[in-house]
């Protein structure tokens, strides 16, 4: 039997030549979105046939090791991934097709006073942050990205709006599962990672909802807007704070969200944005109807979809008494070794790598949870079709999922060919030979070290995935170093925030969303300068933390 052992110095044994080699895939994938203008999905294959060509020729793995570990993150990223994008977008629909949603649109706006602009920070901030904090793997943008665009939005930047919102809450997103893998992987205790990721992810919280004015309006909508961006990131910020140092690290988004949206009721209640008719008129946006002319019942069937969500996902991720339902649930996974490659992918002691192992969440996934909450909602609506305003049959429902899976099939593409990168990348040793070259750089890794977060989630599209990557590198390397590795290992969690939104799979999933298949590049060329500079202040708040200001950590 061959076995591959991945090295970080694998290419003339010089980590820096190793790291820059390694690099090649992903500047061949931002080049093609950049310069080249390619779609997302033909920029993730070539980038795919580049780490294949380097996995083989530079790092030595073995040509069939490399093409197995291709197919196991190309089947990664269709199940789960892809399946609850699908589920995602299908959910939204039967909401559309039913006629609720233009009912959640109207009672958005009386949320929001008639502002589009706070209408679209609720639903992409807050409401996209519970969503994160229970589902999370792209849920979150791919149902706020269609609720936005129905609100008036043009589609990028629609887009953008979404991606940028989805970041603070990212940290804790799927009850907490990027700091409870990091903890898992490195022996440390998660919850005080999750206290230190909550000292650093609320600057980011607080800053969005103004970053979003600032998109949707421009400057008129600093001015104008700017108390109800200041009120809802403000209390998102302190929540996420407290929650995550001392209630619960798992439950610290929907603590958050909740407090924000709450937060912004109240505000609205005593102070009206000026300007949002001259904006509806600048947008060429109808207004909806009136929340007020809605009866009691429309209004509980037009949230009833979304109340079902938290519902659904609570018991599926939290409930513990009596019953461990999140026990019962992942007991039904399906773990299955790779063919072919489980057992010839091995670690400097000879002992066969876990990652090989793929797991196959039929049940507990969040895409079957979407799928089982969707199809209440759809029982309910053929039941309840208020009045004969809204029919909707269960047989149109289920096209509705055909019809999804035919919209995302270039997203599909996009997603399995970006995981099959991820997966040649990570286990050829591309991966680790960039992650070890910034950790050697001494003094400068307490700067660098959220760069590795960002980099893997980046190329993975998962803070989890990037955790799984980096957590442990991210220990040695704060050890050897002299710094905190719960502060290190934090870092590399909150990379991954500022890291999400130019993901290809977070790219994929918008332009599905928002109609603009093909175009992922532009939606990228719109994101990439917030995300670096959110990932140049957190590099400096963490070396800073690291050294001066420690005495901010708990």
């Amino acid at each position: 039997m061959i076995t591959y052992t991945a090295t970080p110095d694998a290419v003339g044994d010089s980590l820096a030549l190793s790291a820059l080699v390694g690099s090649l895939p992903l500047l061949t994938f931002f080049a093609m979105l950049l310069i080249a203008k390619a779609s997302a999905y033909v920029a993730g294959l070539a980038s795919l046939v580049v780490s294949l060509v380097i996995a083989v020729v530079a790092f030595g793995m073995p040509t069939h090791l490399a093409l197995l570990s291709a197919t196991q993150g190309a089947v990664y990223g269709l199940v789960p991934i892809v399946w609850i994008v699908v589920m995602a977008l299908w959910f939204y629909r039967v909401t559309v097709i039913s006629g609720r949603f233009n009912d959640l649109r109207s009672i958005f706006d009386a949320i929001g006073g008639g502002d589009i602009r706070i209408q679209a920070m609720l639903i992409a901030f807050c409401f996209g942050g519970l969503l994160e904090a229970l589902a999370g793997f792209g849920a979150p943008v791919a149902i706020t990205a269609t609720m936005v665009l129905a609100l008036g939005l043009k589609p990028l930047k629609t887009a953008v709006v979404c991606l940028i919102a989805n970041t603070a809450p990212v940290a804790f997103g799927a009850v907490a599962i990027p700091i409870t893998t990091a903890g898992n992987l490195t022996g440390l205790d998660p919850a005080h990672i999750g206290a230190v990721v909550g000292h650093q992810a609320p600057f980011f919280a607080i800053a969005v909802p103004f970053f979003l004015m600032m998109i949707i309006d421009g400057k008129r909508g600093l001015v104008q807007a700017w108390p109800a961006a200041l009120v809802t990131g403000g209390a998102f910020a302190i929540a996420q704070w407290w929650c995550s140092t001392y209630f619960s690290y798992e439950l610290t988004d929907v603590v958050a969200s909740l407090v924000g949206l709450a937060a912004a009721i109240v505000l609205l209640r005593f102070w009206k944005p000026k300007g949002a008719d001259d904006v509806r008129r600048s947008l060429d946006i109808e207004a909806p109807v009136p929340a007020e002319a809605l009866s009691a019942s429309r209004i509980w069937m037009a949230v009833l979809p979304y109340l079902l969500v938290v519902v659904v996902f609570g018991i599926a991720k939290l409930w513990k008494l009596g019953v461990d339902i999140p026990a019962k649930l992942s007991a039904t996974d399906v773990k299955i070794p790779w063919p072919g490659l489980n057992g010839e992918l091995v670690n400097a002691k000879g002992k066969s790598i876990s990652s090989t192992v793929y797991t196959l969440q039929w049940l507990s996934s969040p895409g079957t949870l979407l799928f089982l909450t969707g199809l209440i909602v759809a029982i309910v609506y053929s039941l309840r079709d208020g009045g004969g305003r809204f029919p909707l049959t269960l047989g149109e429902a289920f096209k509705e999922i055909g019809r999804c899976f035919y919209t995302m099939r270039f997203s599909a593409l996009t997603i399995a060919s970006v995981l099959a990168l991820a997966y040649v990348m990570n286990f050829s040793g591309q991966t680790i030979a960039i992650g070890t070259f910034v950790a050697g750089l001494g003094a400068w890794f307490a700067f660098l070290s959220p760069v590795l977060g960002w980099v893997g989630t980046a190329v993975t599209g998962s803070d989890t995935s990037a955790n799984a990557l980096f957590s442990t590198l991210q220990q040695t390397a704060a050890e050897k170093a002299g710094l905190d590795p719960h502060l290190m290992t934090a870092a590399n969690t909150s990379g991954g925030v500022v890291g999400k939104m130019i993901s290809p799979q977070s790219l994929a999933i918008a332009a599905t969303a928002v109609g603009l298949q093909g175009k992922e590049s532009k939606i990228f060329r719109a994101v990439v300068l917030w995300s670096l500079g959110m990932l140049l202040v957190l590099c400096t708040l963490v070396y800073l933390q690291a050294h001066a200001l420690s005495w901010m950590l708990p």
